[in-house]
């Protein structure tokens, strides 16, 4: 008879805990802010999945700050996240991407943390039953101890300074998965015990994959050397290391957690149309590039590390090339045109 698997009693608060232990000075401020959000992503799971019979499917006849169709499960996650964290006692601004603006907390102005959020990634994908999900970013505030509001400063840090960061996916099965400077840790929902219990720790990605996950129906709308890149990958070589095989899924978190898992190339390459890049830094491209480091893996903008960028507003667009560190390396030379491939085809 097999053994039972200790780990299977680790819940996400036990991790949590054993975490802040690693922290002498800790208050147990975060800790308790993590398990409110964890609460709010539990609701969100069981409301994803009534969506229909909730009547809460199809789309409003609003427009978010980046001219995207608002839909009711967009408004509803949003306002469970919201209400989670105002009731917390310790976020004292929060910005997300359906608000506008961010929102100071009126009921904790001296919290000592901000929160950044996708409320649903993927929301296009409601309709059609397809892996949607939930991003998230916590920093602490430039000055915790102030008795001062908080102030548009504390959530454009740049991302090497966030205290966690993670996101859910509501797919088969509800996955949590989150950082906060120890390494990424999977953990699954067990709904007939309402607990997330531990799946994956320390995951740790490949050096290098053999996927690529991009929308390669804008393959015309890309620079050149992007796209020698991609033809790159699918050219076989004499090693059998390619042709990579493309997996897109066009939900962000769906093909960030399998590029997570499975190791490869995720790019969110900028166009004509998104002269910058599409993704938000704040709240989608810094949390799943914290995420992806923690894992051994690499994230860039094709220059410039993710985590090294300072926003200059927290709506911020970004180009985003992450996954395994040798796919990455050698999807930045070939967006140099320092690929020694380009040199003889040129």
């Amino acid at each position: 008879m097999p053994s039972f698997d200790s780990k299977k009693l680790t819940t996400i608060t036990h991790h949590i805990n054993e975490e802040e232990n690693l922290h002498p000075e800790a208050t147990g401020e975060f800790t308790n802010l993590l398990n409110d959000l964890q609460l709010a992503i539990r609701i969100l799971s069981r409301d994803v999945r009534r969506a229909g019979l909730n009547d809460i499917l199809g789309v409003t006849r609003n427009t978010n700050v980046h001219g995207e169709q608002v839909r009711k499960l967009d408004l509803y996650s949003n306002d469970v996240v919201k209400m989670a964290m105002i009731r917390s006692g310790y976020i004292s601004m929060m910005v997300s991407e359906e608000e506008n603006e961010p929102i100071i907390v009126e009921n904790a102005p001296n919290g000592k943390y901000v929160i950044a959020f996708d409320p649903l990634d993927g929301s296009s994908n409601i309709d059609i039953n397809v892996t949607i999900g939930t991003i998230f970013s916590i920093y602490k505030r430039l000055e915790p101890d102030s008795e001062n509001p908080p102030t548009i400063e504390d959530l454009l840090q740049p991302g090497y300074k966030q205290v966690a960061a993670g996101y859910a996916l509501y797919g088969s099965s509800t996955m949590l998965v989150y950082t906060t400077g120890h390494g990424a840790h999977a953990f699954t929902l067990d709904p007939t015990l309402g607990e997330f219990l531990l799946a994956k720790e320390n995951i740790k990605m490949p050096n290098r994959g053999n996927y690529y996950s991009i929308n390669e129906g804008n393959y015309y709308k890309w620079n050149e050397n992007l796209r020698q890149y991609i033809d790159h990958l699918k050219t076989p070589s004499k090693d059998n290391t390619r042709p990579y095989s493309l997996r897109y899924i066009g939900s962000g978190v769906a093909d960030i957690h399998r590029t997570l898992l499975k190791g490869g190339i995720f790019i969110y390459p900028k166009e004509k149309k998104f002269p910058n890049g599409k993704l938000r830094l704040v709240y989608e491209a810094n949390p799943l590039a914290m995420l992806i480091e923690q894992a051994g893996g690499r994230a860039t903008d094709g220059e410039v590390r993710i985590l090294d960028k300072k926003p200059l507003d927290v709506h911020e667009r970004t180009q985003i090339i992450l996954g395994s560190k040798e796919d990455v390396f050698e999807c930045e030379a070939f967006l140099k045109g320092e690929h020694p491939l380009q040199k003889m085809i040129l």
